[in-house]
């Protein structure tokens, strides 16, 4: 049946229009347009939120045989939520099937004995898993039979090297060798190039540029040596989410920011790696619930939690990779809704600032003044920008007037000098050891 200029089965067109689908998306045109004309292997580089799970879905159903009872195709997400969300969404266009399509979600939390004992009489036709989990029953006992899969899915690759999973990655491509893969990544790292060059040969690249940006305004402030929670709680009191997210790098700061929220009155929930997925889950379900009207959260466990209704951003601290500036960002903005991310930082961060500006991200500027949030004029400007120097004390002293001349404050001036010089040189060499740390783990 052609619909939206392609040949799709009944039930899957059947499933598309139940979600009121009028178009596709970029991502979406650009797999199915290179699956359905080559046997090529896909990687795809594209935002979370632009469609990814469709992309591969569609064609998985396409290609599917109904009444084949193995494994034919297997999906691999980085976390147990997002194995979840993926399992729902395949089972929202199997519904629609008038046959039984057996789908299976193997993501820990389960009784494994049992999974075990009905893999030995029954294969699944589609698995959705996380690697741990596939690995186990896949190569450990050997009763799951993904080496029959046609297609092989790793979704959110970035996400699944960032937690640790390598290794069982490399063993289950290797079991699945002869599948067509479809790899898709928020970003392409340089940590998992020497594995997209190991089996994504004869392989379709598609970058999907992130033109959803156009619905995102970017408000950069400046601390100007004020405290970072200070500058925060000023911000929050010039607007009113929906839902907004606040990042931190650190699990620590995330669980210290939410406290510091919670004391002073605010609805904040909180998503870091110390949580049980089932804690993460609850958070997600509150959120839904409009229960919380700020989560404070890391990357790692944002990512691949697909949480809806996002008006607005605040990167509390700079991520260390500015490509996860725009993996965040891209959590605001969809589905052609207007976004705002407001991002704090410091002069320190000037030059991290200008790669991003290399992003094709065009940011305002603003500050406080008198409680009030105002147009700054101030970054790259001369008075503003601190060049590259050792001498702290000279940096310093632009920041402290002359003054008059009244007895004594020529030696407070200097007091001020060393305070400042010495928070420069501290957070100079904080950003020094932070691009070692950086330089390091690549």
């Amino acid at each position: 049946m052609q619909y939206l200029g392609y040949e799709l089965k009944n039930y899957i067109v059947s499933a598309i229009k139940d979600l009121h689908f009028t178009e596709f998306s970029d991502v979406q045109k650009s797999v199915f347009d290179q699956f359905f004309s080559d046997t090529k292997n896909i990687l795809a580089k594209s935002k979370t939120g632009s469609g990814k799970t469709h992309a591969f879905l569609i064609p998985i159903f396409q290609t599917l045989d109904e009444k084949l009872q193995e494994v034919q195709a297997t999906i691999i997400a980085p976390t147990k939520e997002l194995a979840m969300q993926i399992y729902k969404v395949a089972s929202h266009i199997a519904s629609f099937c008038g046959e039984t399509i057996n789908i299976k979600l193997y993501s820990g939390g389960t009784d494994r004995l049992k999974e075990i004992e009905k893999l030995k009489n029954n294969m699944p036709q589609i698995v959705i898993g996380t690697p741990g989990k596939i690995k186990d029953l896949a190569i450990n006992e050997n009763v799951l039979k993904i080496y029959t899969s046609k297609i092989l899915v790793i979704d959110e690759v970035d996400m699944t090297f960032e937690n640790g999973f390598q290794e069982e990655l490399d063993e289950i491509t290797k079991v699945c060798d002869k599948s067509r893969m479809m790899f898709f990544s928020a970003t392409i790292a340089e940590a998992i190039l020497p594995y997209l060059k190991k089996y994504m040969t004869n392989v379709y690249f598609t970058e999907i540029k992130d033109d959803s940006e156009l619905n995102i305004k970017h408000i950069w402030i400046p601390l100007k040596y004020k405290e970072r929670f200070e500058v925060l709680t000023n911000l929050l009191d010039t607007f009113h989410p929906y839902l907004c997210l606040i990042f931190a790098n650190k699990k620590e700061t995330v669980i210290d920011l939410a406290g510091k929220l919670q004391a002073k009155g605010y609805f904040v929930g909180q998503i870091q790696g110390d949580m049980s997925p089932r804690e993460r889950k609850r958070v997600i379900q509150d959120a839904a619930k409009l229960k919380y009207q700020f989560i404070v959260a890391t990357d790692l466990a944002a990512r691949g939690i697909d949480i809806p209704g996002i008006s607005h951003i605040i990167n509390y601290e700079l991520p260390y990779d500015y490509e996860f500036y725009v993996h965040r960002s891209g959590r605001t903005g969809r589905m052609h809704n207007d976004g705002i991310v407001y991002t704090l930082y410091d002069e320190l961060d000037n030059d991290y600032l200008d790669n991003l500006a290399k992003k094709k991200i065009k940011p305002e500027y603003f500050e406080f003044k008198n409680g009030e949030l105002v147009e700054y004029k101030g970054r790259n400007t001369r008075a503003d920008r601190i060049k590259p120097t050792t001498d702290y004390q000279k940096e310093a002293a632009k920041y402290v007037p002359l003054g008059d001349k009244k007895p004594g404050y020529k030696k407070r001036r200097q007091a001020m000098i060393n305070e400042i010089a010495d928070k420069l040189k501290a957070k100079d060499q904080k950003a020094k050891k932070k691009a070692r740390r950086k330089k390091k783990a690549i």
